[in-house]
Formats: C-alpha cells, sequence, structure tokens
C-alpha cells in the first residue's frame, strides 16, 4: 500500500473517522449544490413547471439507479476487505472485477431507464406538460447513466483504500463545468430540462475519465490495469453478495418514495389544479432537505469501510469502537446541519421559488423531515454498519421492513384519512427512526457473536 493512503487498522479511530468524512461531505455537498444549481439554473429558462419536472423524477431515477449504487457498495466493501485481509492479490481482483461488473450494469440500467422512464411518469400521476418535460429531462439523463456508474465505481475504490480526498478534488472541478454547462446551455443556447441533463452527462464523463487516468497510474495495490479488467469468481462472488441486496434496498426505498411523490402530485392536482405549485415546492424542499441527507450519508460510508476492513483483520474490540464513534459522528453531523437549514428554511426556498403556495410546500417539508433527522442519521449509519459485518441480506430484509413496508402502510391508513402534506411528511422520520433502532440491535449482536469467534485484538 502507499504511505499516503491512510491505514484505518491502527491508531486513535475517532480522528481518522473524521478525517475520512469530512472529505467526503464535502464531496457530496459540493455534487449536491451542482445538483441544486440545476434546478435553480433550469428556472431562468422560465419554462412553466421545469423545476417541478426534474422533481418529479427524482424518486423514479433513484429506482432505477440504485440497483448499480448497491453493486457499488458491494465493491467497496470487498476491496476493503481485502485491504484488511493484508491480501494484495484479492485487492487487486476486486478492483478489476468492479470496473466490469461498473460498465455492465451502468449499460444495463441505461437501457432499462429508457425503456421504462416514461411509463413510470405517467404512473406516478405526470401528465401534460410537466409529462413532457420529466420525459425529456430523463431520457437525455439515462444516456449518460453509464458514465455515472463508472464514475461512482471508481469513487467506490478510492473510499475502500482511506482516499476521500482525490474524488473531493475530482467532482469539485468536474462539478464546477456542471454548472458553466448548465449556465450556457440555457442562458446561451436557450435550453430547459434538456439542458441540464446534458451537462450533467457531460459532467460525469470528465469525472470518469479523470478517476479512471488517476487510479491507472496509482503505485499501490488499487492500481487499475485496463489489461487486467475481468470477472474474478471469488470477488463476483463477494461484490452480487453484498451489492445485490444493497440494489434491491435502494430501489424498494425508492419505490416507497414513488408513491410518496404520486400522492404529492395528487394533492397538488386536488388544489391548484392546472398548477404545479405544490409540485415545485415539493421538488425544491427535497432539493434543500438533500444538502442533509448527502452530509449524514457520507457516515454511512465511512461506516461501511472502517467496519469491512476491521471485519477483514477480526479486530472486534476496535469494531466496537467503530460503531460507537460513527454514531456519534453522525449524530453531530446530522443535528448541525438540519438545524442551519431549519432556521434558514424560508429564504432558502425563496431561492428556488417565488409562488406564495410553492414557498409554503417547500417550508413545510423541509419542517417535518428536519425536526429528528437524527433519526435518519442512525438509519443511514446502521445500515452501513452491519453491511460491513458482512450482513447484506440482514440490512435490506430490516431496511424493507422498517422503511418501505411501514411507509406503504402509513400511506394507505393516515394519509388516506387524512390527505395532507404534513401527514405525508410524517412517513418519514417514522420509518428511519424505527429501522434505525432495529440496525443497532443487529450489530450488537453481531459484534457478541463475533467476541465468542475471534480472539479480540487490540492495535
Amino acid at each position: 500500500m502507499r504511505m499516503k493512503d491512510t491505514d484505518l487498522l491502527h491508531g486513535p479511530l475517532l480522528g481518522k473517522i473524521f478525517a475520512f468524512v469530512l472529505p467526503l461531505v464535502m464531496t457530496n455537498l459540493l455534487q449536491n449544490l451542482y445538483n441544486a444549481a440545476d434546478m435553480i439554473v433550469v428556472g431562468l429558462s422560465h419554462v412553466d413547471g421545469a423545476i417541478g419536472a426534474i422533481g418529479t423524477t427524482t424518486a423514479m431515477i433513484n429506482a432505477v439507479i440504485n440497483l448499480f449504487l448497491g453493486f457499488a457498495v458491494g465493491s467497496s466493501v470487498m476491496v476493503a476487505r481485502a485491504i484488511g485481509e493484508r491480501n494484495e492479490r484479492k485487492t487487486s481482483n476486486a478492483v478489476h472485477t468492479s470496473m466490469l461488473v461498473g460498465l455492465v450494469s451502468g449499460l444495463f440500467t441505461m437501457v432499462l431507464g429508457l425503456l421504462m422512464s416514461r411509463r413510470m411518469l405517467m404512473l406516478l400521476g405526470d401528465k401534460g406538460h410537466i409529462l413532457e418535460l420529466a420525459d425529456l429531462y430523463t431520457r437525455i439523463y439515462f444516456m449518460g447513466v453509464p458514465f455515472i456508474a463508472m464514475t461512482n465505481f471508481l469513487i467506490a475504490v478510492f473510499r475502500a483504500k482511506g482516499d476521500t480526498k482525490t474524488p473531493l478534488v475530482v467532482l469539485t472541478l468536474t462539478g464546477l463545468l456542471n454548472v458553466g454547462l448548465n449556465l450556457l446551455f440555457v442562458l446561451a443556447f436557450h435550453m430547459s430540462v434538456d439542458g441540464v441533463a446534458l451537462a450533467t452527462a457531460i459532467a460525469n464523463f470528465a469525472s470518469m475519465v479523470v478517476l479512471g487516468w488517476i487510479l491507472h497510474n496509482d503505485e499501490g495495490w488499487c492500481r487499475l490495469q485496463f489489461r487486467r479488467i475481468r470477472l474474478e469468481k471469488y470477488s463476483l462472488k463477494g461484490i452480487i453478495y453484498n451489492g445485490l441486496p444493497a440494489g434491491i434496498q435502494g430501489v424498494l426505498f425508492s419505490l416507497s418514495n414513488m408513491l410518496i411523490q404520486s400522492n404529492i402530485i395528487a394533492i397538488n392536482n386536488r388544489l391548484c389544479p392546472g398548477g404545479s405549485d405544490i409540485i415545485d415546492g415539493n421538488a425544491a424542499g427535497a432539493s434543500i432537505e438533500s444538502f442533509a441527507y448527502v452530509s449524514t450519508n457520507s457516515v454511512c460510508q465511512a461506516a461501511v469501510t472502517f467496519t469491512s476492513q476491521h471485519y477483514g483483520a477480526h479486530m472486534v474490540k476496535r469494531i466496537r469502537k467503530v460503531i460507537r464513534d460513527c454514531y456519534f459522528v453522525s449524530f453531530l453531523i446530522a443535528e448541525s446541519i438540519s438545524l442551519l437549514i431549519l432556521l434558514f428554511r424560508v429564504p432558502l426556498a425563496r431561492i428556488y421559488v417565488s409562488a406564495p403556495m410553492a414557498v409554503e410546500a417547500a417550508t413545510t417539508r423541509l419542517f417535518y423531515m428536519l425536526f429528528l433527522y437524527f433519526t435518519l442519521a442512525a438509519m443511514d449509519t446502521g445500515s452501513g454498519i452491519v453491511r460491513g459485518l458482512n450482513r447484506p441480506i440482514l440490512s435490506t430484509v430490516i431496511t424493507l421492513m422498517g422503511s418501505c413496508v411501514l411507509r406503504i402502510v402509513w400511506i394507505a391508513t393516515a394519509v388516506r384519512a387524512n390527505q395532507t402534506l404534513p401527514m405525508v411528511y410524517l412517513s418519514y422520520p417514522i420509518s428511519w427512526g424505527v429501522t434505525g433502532l432495529c440496525h443497532l440491535c443487529v450489530s450488537i449482536y453481531v459484534t457478541r457473536k463475533m467476541k465468542r469467534l475471534y480472539q479480540p485484538e487490540e492495535i
């Protein structure tokens, strides 16, 4: 391993978790800022419903691409575990198998998205000009999905070896390219949702090329050699075992969000027929809230890497410290950012939308989503820990029952009895809290079981 790659297995943990997480938080926040810029810039096109159209596609797009994002998680687990085992051959095999899995899954997702996107948007309740704009956006977006897939698999390798700074630098530069192209296409070429979708595809292509070139020139075990890209049986099996449950979990999670999105569209059609104020406001609120989400989710990604490496090294006592410190960091980040957003939710909403009903819808979403945001931090961090402990199927089952099924029941009962935005949004913190508690109980059980199997090692 190169000296500049972080050694996660020795020394104080809390400082290393912060050092790992903070660049990751900055990377995700910058990426999210660029995504927010997509919506803000498309608003400058003055095309009616453009912001809401992009907002209605989010859950549907996530439902499709979360499958390959799950395999990226599986790749990160396999690379990190091989590093923890101090096995150079396994590490290299995992890296090169991951690249081929990323390419194949990206192409498959592109075809699936192009075939299904319009039908899924219609099922959500999109119609008229909103449907046409959303359909145009998704068709261009899915053409760039192979680049997004490869970028995510490359980033997974960097994170698995403890390097979160390189993706931060690269994604910062390509994110600036994204914003510049947004402004060029929308303001100079008078494009709308098609312009921001095209800018996203180009920026992700640039990210893929630069990250691939850097990994190709790496001097450590994770060096990417194009002639070695092939499917290796052990690595592929591990990626599927760890990644498929994560992918299914992400898909089911997004499907439950699509159900919620359809209820929001129904409320919009009932309260402002012919308009899109509530859809626009919900999209704006979701974009603002996502800054808190990507920050807390950064700890989940750190938990996967730290737990996987220590699991591979059989360091039981340090795994318990990893769990403790990851929960602490996630709680601190979640509460800090959610409180900041809540304090400034009205001016933040007005950056996106100006209609009073749209602003009210945005601030309503932010209040009900963020006032118990530590429950999301507990759910995401717990999920990452359970995956790192080699229990991916159990993590998926917990999330399926605690979040997806519970949300469906909530929509079918509470929302049906009281069809209002607050009642819809309450489904989130309730499901987060239940799922997070279950993940915590599982992590405690698994570490106790490991203590009986392995001699604890304190370093």
